[in-house]
């Protein structure tokens, strides 16, 4: 697709890189059969290729409208276009520029502006954990539509982290949300990886990956909060301190490890922190990319009959899209002797949590996950399994069945 950018933006990073992903695009429209809004609304310009075209539209100089910036939002930013598209189209990214160029150009409603400030600063605040605290106090009280953000309890071992050293260390972001919603993920993985010979690191300087205010069109915070965290790591990367030096930055979080992973290309035209941001995201994996390595020593400490419940895992979109990992979980934990399935209907579709979309686009979120719960019951599962904070707390507000991180059920057989 050719493309003829306005003067405003001829020569810009964004610019450029819009022309690039733009030329990919052969407008087949293969991404709009698995795209989620297009599968509910039915509408071209809620899905890819639609998007696209405004895109391009506002690129060349157009004026975007308050519908513009509509059918932007609506995109859960799933990238499972990106699976689908047979040319390569960095959907994920042209997204990014289009919703940032056109909140410039047109301005929200007082109540939108209000509701996005207060997701950026408020889940990314010290004060986020306090808040929550007091929400798992008076969650009886609460509207539905907080009650279904506000999980019922923090987890029994949640604060019980493993004090070995050993040799090999790795790394791990926190997050913003999960240690005050979920803090047994965190603690979680590393009793496993210490049950491995693994020992967990953390920088408490560290914060939000960039995600939130990335995807809320605040590309300047979220580049703040990347070299924040890339200079709260520096010193484990390079071992200049005594806990020595790490050989991978994990993430227990896929969406957090999509926007690691990326790193290196938001901060490319940033001279003083391309290099070390492209080394940061090389360094990054997501716990299930480690798991084939941790199969053998975990099975010798695994309780002998580790199936107690049968699992079904939901394959977060950041997972299985943003980061083409597929079917590592479940056949590490099948390796491991537990009893896992997929749903075999519309497995690639997502849950509609898609961080701060369930709280911006609650109606099309709730419709996703009761249509993804739908494709799970078949597997009639004890327990839901998945890879994302934000997955799990969003599929728990539609099912009665526990909806767990999968690395949580490795560390019950193993307590």
């Amino acid at each position: 697709m050719q493309t003829n950018l306005a003067p405003e933006f001829k020569g810009t990073p964004d610019g450029e890189a819009a022309e690039a992903i733009l030329r990919k695009c052969v407008h087949c429209g293969f991404c709009t059969a698995t795209c989620p809004t297009y599968q509910l609304l039915g509408d071209e310009l809620d899905g890819p290729r639609g998007r696209i075209y405004l895109i391009k539209q506002v690129l060349e100089g157009a004026v975007p409208t308050r519908a513009t910036q509509q059918h932007l939002d609506r995109c859960l930013t799933c990238r499972n276009c990106e699976s689908t598209c047979p040319s390569g189209v960095q959907y994920g990214n042209l997204v990014d520029i289009g919703r940032k160029v056109v909140e410039a150009k047109v301005e929200r409603p007082l109540g939108e502006r209000l509701t996005r400030t207060a997701l950026k600063q408020g889940l990314t605040s010290p004060l986020f954990g306090p808040a929550m605290k007091l929400g798992r106090l008076v969650r009886p009280l609460l509207p539905a539509s907080l009650k279904n953000k506000v999980p019922s309890r923090a987890g029994a071992r949640a604060h019980q982290w493993p004090t070995r050293a050993h040799p090999r260390k790795v790394l791990m972001l926190l997050g913003c949300v999960q240690p005050s919603m979920m803090p047994n993920i965190n603690a979680a993985t590393a009793r496993v990886l210490d049950a491995a010979g693994i020992q967990t690191l953390v920088a408490d300087d560290a914060g939000c990956c960039g995600a939130i205010r990335t995807h809320l069109a605040d590309t300047e915070g979220g580049l703040a909060d990347m070299r924040r965290n890339i200079d709260a790591w520096w010193p484990l990367v390079e071992g200049l301190t005594s806990a020595g030096k790490v050989e991978a930055i994990v993430m227990n979080a896929s969406g957090c490890g999509v926007t690691v992973k990326e790193y290196g290309h938001a901060l490319a035209h940033d001279a003083h922190y391309a290099a070390k941001a492209a080394r940061v995201s090389a360094l990054t994996k997501d716990l299930s990319e480690m798991l084939p390595a941790l199969v053998e020593p975990l099975r010798k400490k695994l309780r002998s009959t580790p199936v107690t419940k049968r699992l079904a895992f939901h394959p977060p979109c950041t997972l299985q899209h943003g980061q083409q990992l597929r079917g590592g979980v479940e056949s590490g934990l099948r390796e491991l002797g537990f009893d896992v399935s997929a749903a075999t209907n519309e497995g690639h579709l997502c849950c509609g949590s898609a961080g701060t979309y369930s709280v911006l686009q609650p109606e099309l979120a709730y419709q996703l996950r009761d249509r993804k719960l739908a494709a799970l019951a078949p597997l009639e599962a004890q327990t839901i399994v998945s890879a994302n904070i934000g997955c799990i707390q969003h599929l728990q507000t539609g099912t009665a069945t526990p909806v767990r991180h999968w690395i949580e059920v490795v560390d019950d057989a193993l307590a």
